[in-house]
């Protein structure tokens, strides 16, 4: 399990690192194990950085085996975004959650 990850769900701090050679800087909302792969993933709201769709802001589930860079950043967010669903279906098991 990723600390940083869960440590900046608890403490609502924003994310950012690289993702299949993309910068990204997310709010993460919860990580787990995904279902039917059991890999770590977590769901996060992309508000910067660049994206494959180009479509940001916006929600994506991340592999963690997949990051590289990770650095919890001083900012912080409000919390919850809309349409976020508390209990996340697609994983599992959740290792922590807003």
């Amino acid at each position: 399990m990723n600390q940083t990850i869960c440590d900046a769900i608890r403490n609502r701090r924003v994310l950012q690192f690289t993702y299949a050679g993309h910068p990204r800087i997310v709010e993460p909302h919860a990580y787990g194990l995904k279902k039917r792969t059991l890999k770590e993933v977590f769901r996060c709201y992309q508000t910067g950085g660049t994206f494959r769709s180009g479509k940001v802001p916006g929600w994506t589930l991340m592999e963690v085996d997949k990051i590289e860079f990770l650095i919890m950043t001083n900012e912080h967010f409000e919390g919850m975004r809309p349409k976020y669903s508390k209990g996340d279906k697609d994983k599992s098991t959740i290792f922590c959650e807003l």
